[in-house]
């Protein structure tokens, strides 16, 4: 199976995609588009042994291209904001066959394309079109389509501390995970979508897309998260549901109260979390704001995205835990590779069919990755005795204060129990003596007040006193990555802390 047969097998008159201010598109209408854009790479010699490097605004047309080209070979969506050294480095490093873009684009991935000698290809959106539907100008051929097993995604991982990792993701991944999230949640064609997320992410691609084009929904599809105009766009969509990471939470929480009649008159049947761990304060005030479970889940690009959830009423869902196996094999593994008990506390492995083959062209970190028949995700973690998993922190992010070890997460959730504390991170700092020491960066909630003493005292309360962070940092914000994950790692060099 393949993303084609996906939509094939829905009714023509179905609305597939919708966005702001456009009249929307039939599953008939994606059918009938993804086999004529299908002809025209085919015409231009692309097929599934190429790349196709996308480059579009978020919104409809980024969804469908992602939905169609897919089908013809291997996409390879890139974020918009990279500048030119940087579309350079992945477009070479991908071997990319040819560059999506859309008519007249500006984007400085045209300049790099044409210094790599890489084909460009120019989408053109009519005025009056219905979302997502785009021309291809061009020759057209019979359309070759590709086959499950073939590499449908590549994405490459964030790379924060060496080189990133190209992952290769077949269409059985893909479709694996998507029907993954179907059961998690229960979606069917009577669900909607409100998609926020980045398209060139795997969160936005298969959480918010994919899975709803698997159940026979649909996808509204915004330009990209904008706090402001959250609540406008609900009024138009009439969602069902959204997901997003836990940042895009809390700026939509901040906008809640004024809102609260569009909140009344549009209820969401459920929210996701996922991509980054969801505070429980955040999750409580989530639920109360907007009268819905709030459904956390833990996700990985190498897993085509989801690998546990909670679940959705009458099941359990605990804060604090990112729930129970969703779809593949997870457990928590020893370094020698014993599989631990309930309580015990080791790294997450996961197996399954929505599971990656393995890194490109890297074998060093295949074989790192990719031991005992498992894969190794490089978090800390622990699974209770119901099954359900709690991340205590990415392993390169454990803090080892002169053999103290410190879960910068279990820091982070004392921390935003203070009615004052909005965001916490924290994370290392160099030392002297010990290697390392504990620090925190905090935002503080809009007119509330703490001081760097009351916040360690409260920490102090609730934590063994190696934990509880020597400094803490009240800032006015903290970086964020592309997906709108808070950056613990850097984060001392940052703000001055070590070179």
């Amino acid at each position: 199976m393949i993303i084609r047969d996906l939509i094939e097998r829905r009714p023509a008159d179905t609305v597939a995609l919708l966005a702001p201010g456009r009249r929307s598109l039939t599953y008939g209408a994606l059918l009938s588009l993804s086999d004529e854009i299908a002809g025209a790479l085919s015409a231009r010699g692309i097929g599934a042994s190429h790349r196709l490097a996308i480059v579009l605004p978020n919104g409809p047309e980024m969804a469908a291209a992602f939905l169609i080209c897919a089908n013809v070979c291997t996409t390879a969506p890139l974020n918009p904001a990279y500048r030119e050294e940087e579309f350079a480095f992945y477009l070479d490093d991908l071997k990319a066959r040819a560059l999506l873009v859309e008519k007249g684009s500006a984007s400085p991935a045209v300049a790099a394309a044409l210094k790599l000698g890489i084909e460009i290809m120019e989408l053109a959106v009519p005025d009056t079109a219905p979302a997502g539907y785009f021309m291809l100008p061009g020759p057209t051929a019979k359309p070759r389509f590709a086959q499950g097993h073939s590499i449908a995604l590549v994405l490459h991982t964030s790379g924060t501390t060496s080189r990133p990792k190209i992952v290769p993701l077949s269409h059985d991944n893909l479709i694996a995970s998507a029907m993954n999230i179907i059961a998690t949640l229960r979606l069917t064609s009577a669900d909607r979508c409100l998609n926020i997320m980045p398209l060139f992410h795997i969160h936005g691609l298969i959480a918010a897309v994919l899975s709803s084009i698997a159940a026979g929904g649909s996808i509204f599809c915004t330009p990209g998260f904008n706090g402001l105009k959250f609540f406008a766009w609900t009024e138009e969509a009439v969602p069902t549901w959204y997901t997003a990471v836990p940042t895009m939470h809390q700026a939509i929480l901040a906008r809640a109260p004024r809102n609260a009649e569009v909140i009344r008159s549009n209820p969401l049947r459920f929210i996701r979390s996922s991509s980054a761990s969801l505070p429980p304060p955040v999750l409580a005030e989530l639920e109360a704001a907007f009268a819905c479970p709030v459904i956390e889940a833990y996700s990985m690009t190498e897993a085509s995205h989801q690998m546990t959830s909670n679940a959705l009423p009458p099941g359990k869902r605990k804060p604090g835990y990112v729930g129970m196996a969703a779809g593949p094999e997870v457990c928590v593994m020893g370094p020698e590779g014993r599989v631990l008990g309930p309580g015990e506390t080791g790294e997450i492995v996961i197996r399954g069919p929505n599971v990656t083959r393995g890194y490109e062209n890297n074998p060093k970190a295949n074989a790192e990755a990719f031991a005992h028949g498992w894969f190794h995700t490089g978090d800390q973690g622990i699974m209770d005795a119901d099954g359900f998993f709690r991340i205590t922190g990415r392993l390169k992010e454990i803090i080892n204060r002169g053999g103290e070890k410190i879960a910068p997460v279990e820091v982070d959730e004392v921390l935003m129990e203070h009615p004052a504390v909005l965001q916490a991170v924290t994370f290392a700092t160099p030392h002297a003596m010990l290697g390392e020491d504990v620090a925190a960066a905090i935002v503080l909630r809009e007119g509330a007040a703490a001081t760097e003493n009351e916040l360690r005292d409260f920490a102090g309360a609730k934590l063994a006193d190696f934990k509880v962070p020597r400094r803490i940092f009240i800032v006015a914000e903290i970086p964020k990555g592309a997906t709108g994950k808070l950056q613990r790692i850097g984060l001392a060099q940052k703000l001055g802390l070590a070179q």
